[in-house]
């Protein structure tokens, strides 16, 4: 707790009211103040310094004029009694100087920043003077040193700009020695370009016409090969027909039946669903007598996808494919990746096939028909290593041949009269499987059905 001023400290502070600094204190004044107080700091008990200051109370004077310089030249110039307490330890410790400075008459031979810091402390008459004095005659020293430090800088440009000035002029002399020798260098070197544009002027018409020859050998080889890559494609195909062919009759062979038996049999399977269906949509009743006693029937066997009532349908409406697929055992091939390139083409191949074919499982057990889906075997990497959903036949096309080939295999590989659906927006396909009897359809129309599943 600060204890009250005495009459004398009142007055005291009534006299440093008269005297005010106009400025700031000069910074070594300053720092010779913060070092005063931080020296006569410990000999002050806790109760003796001001609230802001007693955290320091155990600090080192190094560490207190480190940490706490600001807030004791705060404290310093606020606080009266504070100021008052440290001028005590100041008398103590300088007594010589504090006299002399109360008598109004300095030590000449004293450092004129001690005077200033003590004559702050202490606050004689006349002490903004001793202040102010102290901080001219360090901005004096300071600037003595400077001009000196400059005057040492400038000598030293000086000897370094004469030396510079002998070094430029040998270089001088070399450099122009060392031109006359390169322009003579480059003389020579011109008339040795001159030639060497002549020799390449030559060479390059020479390269024109061996780039020219070799041109026209390119083209040939490239229409050789072209041609000779049709024919290949051509073999290729026709082989693996061949072989497809033999695979199956291998395949029938070892059923114990023939190819045209089995086509037999899946044409005269249709031909009865056809009859039954007809039966079941005309409600016949049962009948004692015989079926063409005075019924006028239509022929079985002879509807196709072609015969479906159009119905005011559009091309894409899937209520289309439901009245194909409808039609006694028929058969649906897809053009899996032309149907998931157009739904969906931004997935990766695997996730294609997955969607695909699990949309065609539920196609399959809600119409029962028959369900091939043919993949292109040249977009894979590796061999794919799926299992097929249920009621779906999966298909990947072999090496050197199509998926739009293997898709007209097997409408080829139909009996004449089977309703085939071919789901593919390749115009060739369509051409193709439309000639063959099979009903194409587009990719949409398929894509829309399966949202729907």
């Amino acid at each position: 707790m600060v204890e009250p001023a005495s009459g004398a400290e009142a007055a005291g502070s009534a006299d440093d009211a008269a005297e005010v600094l106009d400025g700031p204190l000069p910074e070594g004044v300053r720092r010779r103040v913060v070092t005063l107080v931080s020296d006569a700091f410990g000999g002050l008990s806790v109760a003796e310094l001001p609230a802001q200051l007693r955290q320091y109370a155990r600090f080192t004077p190094s560490r207190r004029a480190k940490f706490a310089g600001n807030a004791m030249a705060a404290a310093l110039e606020s606080a009266p009694v504070f100021r008052q307490r440290i001028g005590e330890r100041l008398r103590e410790a300088q007594p010589e100087l504090t006299r002399a400075l109360e008598a109004g008459s300095p030590p000449a031979a004293a450092d004129p920043v001690d005077v200033a810091a003590a004559a702050y402390v202490l606050r004689p008459a006349g002490w903004v003077k001793l202040v102010a004095a102290a901080g001219e005659e360090v901005l004096r020293a300071d600037a003595e040193r400077a001009d000196e430090a400059a005057q040492r800088e400038l000598a030293g440009v000086r000897a370094e700009l004469a030396e510079a000035r002998e070094r430029t002029k040998a270089e001088t002399e070399r450099l122009r020695t060392e031109l006359d020798a390169a322009r003579k260098e480059c003389d020579a070197a011109q008339r040795k370009l001159r030639g060497a544009l002549s020799d390449v002027k030559r060479g390059e018409a020479a390269l024109r016409r061996t780039q020219a020859e070799i041109d026209g050998i390119r083209a040939e080889a490239a229409a050789q090969v072209a041609a000779a890559e049709a024919e290949s494609r051509r073999l290729r195909a026709r082989l693996g027909e061949a072989e497809a062919s033999v695979e199956a009759g291998r395949r029938a062979v070892r059923e114990g039946r023939s190819v045209e038996d089995m086509r037999l049999r899946l044409l005269l399977d249709t031909v009865l669903e056809a009859a039954q269906g007809l039966r079941r949509e005309l409600a016949l009743p049962p009948s004692a007598g015989r079926p063409a006693d005075g019924v006028d029937a239509v022929e079985p066997g002879r509807m196709s996808p072609k015969d479906i009532a159009a119905r005011a349908l559009s091309d894409t409406d899937p209520a289309v494919l439901d009245q194909l697929l409808a039609l006694p055992q028929a058969h649906l091939v897809v053009d899996g990746y032309n149907v998931t390139k157009t739904g969906y083409p931004t997935m990766p191949l695997e996730k294609q096939r997955l969607r695909l074919l699990g949309g065609l499982s539920m196609l399959a057990a809600a119409t029962g028909a028959e369900v091939t889906c043919v993949f292109d075997g040249a977009e894979l990497a590796a061999p794919v290593l799926l299992a097929p959903p249920r009621g779906v036949r999966v298909l990947f096309s072999k090496a050197g041949v199509t998926a739009d080939e293997l898709i007209r295999q097997l409408v080829r590989a139909e009996p004449a009269g089977r309703p085939v659906v071919v789901v593919s927006t390749d115009r060739e396909v369509a051409d193709g499987v439309a000639k063959s009897g099979a009903r194409p359809v587009a990719s949409v129309m398929l894509l829309k059905r399966l949202s729907r599943v």
